[in-house]
């Protein structure tokens, strides 16, 4: 089963650079989608329901903002939209599909980029989903988190670890919130399979970033530790240019 994680940084851009001929020729079984920024009925459902998938959506209450999806080729037994927290549930930042043996979350975390404020918010965030998927795993053991999780863990997933130490996204607590994520219960499925450094998923449009490969590897597939002995790859497909990001794959059985 092929599940993709696509941080498209608005889907009717995205699908101007010919996105759904990509997604199409990639023939993945699930792909979760972060930074969509649009309601539902502003996009063409039909040109991915021909390709075979279900769409479910959950965007922010704020015009083009922010917002998630799932497109998957298998029915959900449910879906779930949001956490049930409102400061975030406003913002369209969580949705989950489950299916019979496991769950599919996508989940666009905040940025603190612009300021001290989103910032403080970005941390409160951070302790609020810990919290949640502590007590979710309780039910649902099976789950994979897929999307943007806005940080770096480890100096070898940025361009410039020196030069970026005071970055949001590579602060001291951001990333030592991921290591006790993962200490919890969960794997990075990427660093499962490849230790090897220079692997990115973001690129600033300034000054050719994406040409010059300095960038930041912030998206992720995390899944349980009961899902281990089911990861077959999992890789970064950067030849995908529809974002200032690009989609990650992972294939579990």
């Amino acid at each position: 089963m092929k599940i993709l994680t696509y941080n498209v940084n608005g889907i009717r851009s995205a699908m101007s650079k010919g996105f759904a001929d990509w997604l199409k020729a990639t023939d993945a079984d699930m792909i979760c989608l972060q930074e969509v920024k649009a309601e539902e009925h502003q996009i063409d459902k039909a040109i991915f329901e021909e390709m075979g998938y279900q769409v479910y959506w959950h965007h922010a209450e704020k015009k083009g903002y922010s917002g998630v999806a799932i497109l998957t080729k298998v029915t959900p037994k449910n879906i779930v939209h949001g956490c049930g927290i409102e400061i975030y549930d406003r913002e369209g930042r969580v949705l989950r599909t489950d299916f019979e043996d496991f769950s599919l979350m996508s989940v666009y975390m905040p940025s603190g980029s612009s300021g001290d404020e989103r910032q403080g918010f970005k941390m409160q965030w951070l302790t609020d989903f810990h919290d949640y998927i502590y007590e979710l795993k309780k039910t649902v053991p099976n789950l994979i988190i897929s999307g943007d999780y806005n940080i770096c863990h480890h100096p070898i997933d940025i361009h410039n670890p020196k030069s970026n130490a005071n970055s949001s996204g590579f602060l001291p607590e951001e990333r030592a919130w991921v290591g006790s994520f993962l200490e919890n219960g969960f794997i990075d499925t990427f660093r499962h399979f490849n230790q090897e450094p220079h692997h990115y998923t973001w690129w600033s449009y300034r000054a050719g970033a994406r040409t010059k490969n300095l960038g930041w590897r912030i998206d992720y597939h995390c899944a349980t530790e009961p899902m281990r002995e089911r990861l077959v790859r999992s890789a970064i497909l950067s030849e995908a240019k529809h974002s200032d990001h690009c989609p990650v794959l992972l294939e579990i059985n």
